[in-house]
């Protein structure tokens, strides 16, 4: 009888220890697992900046070496594109015009002094003149005129394409220099401002001093 009642006894005890232990543990538990959510959140969240891309001048470079424009187009200097295409238009234009006009003169030059009866293409500058063919026979100031007419257009025909080869060399500088400035930050803080000043005028005899003008250039 009373082993039963002391076996009943120590059940409970065993109990209430146990449910102690559970109910001490109970914390601990939400403590780690807010420490868990807390540090799983934060892992979450971690914003990795994105590299900047870089602008290279090399393409801008290359791609204005295969289509002139094409560098300006790279750098987004959009409005440079249409002046580059004037500019070899007209250069383009000029080279096509002297061309014409210097190899008519050097066939005219050439047919006059031959004074071949099947090739007289000098009297279409003679007839635009005025002058009949005997007027230019054996003329040795008519000669003269179709030679410098001839070293004229010549000589704009190779300026033209000096000319042409500068525009296609400026447009490879341009598209590189603006390539490699595309990143360069300018601030707004950069003043120019014309300002009072007290100037000092020393000589060997006095001090003297006075008002004058002065040109600030602030960044």
């Amino acid at each position: 009888m009373n082993n039963s009642i002391l076996n009943k006894q120590t059940i409970s005890i065993v109990r209430v220890f146990i449910l102690t232990i559970i109910i001490l543990g109970l914390p601990n538990n939400r403590v780690y697992s807010q420490i868990d959510t807390f540090t799983i959140s934060n892992v979450d969240t971690i914003h990795i900046p994105t590299p900047e891309k870089y602008h290279s001048p090399h393409k801008a470079t290359f791609y204005s070496a295969i289509i002139p424009g094409m560098g300006q187009a790279y750098n987004k200097q959009y409005w440079k594109i249409p002046i580059l295409y004037a500019g070899l238009g007209g250069i383009i234009y000029g080279i096509s015009f002297n061309t014409k006009y210097y190899n008519k003169y050097k066939n005219a030059y050439r047919d006059y002094i031959i004074k071949d009866p099947a090739n007289k293409s000098y009297l279409e500058f003679a007839y635009k003149a005025g002058l009949t063919e005997d007027d230019i026979n054996n003329a040795d100031w008519f000669e003269q005129a179709l030679k410098n007419k001839k070293d004229y257009y010549k000589r704009n025909r190779d300026f033209s394409y000096i000319g042409l080869l500068a525009i296609y060399v400026l447009n490879l500088v341009d598209a590189s220099v603006d390539a490699h400035f595309y990143n360069y930050d300018i601030s707004d803080d950069l003043t120019l401002r014309i300002e009072p000043t007290l100037l000092n005028f020393n000589s060997p005899i006095t001090e003297t001093q006075g008002f004058g003008l002065q040109l600030r250039l602030q960044f």
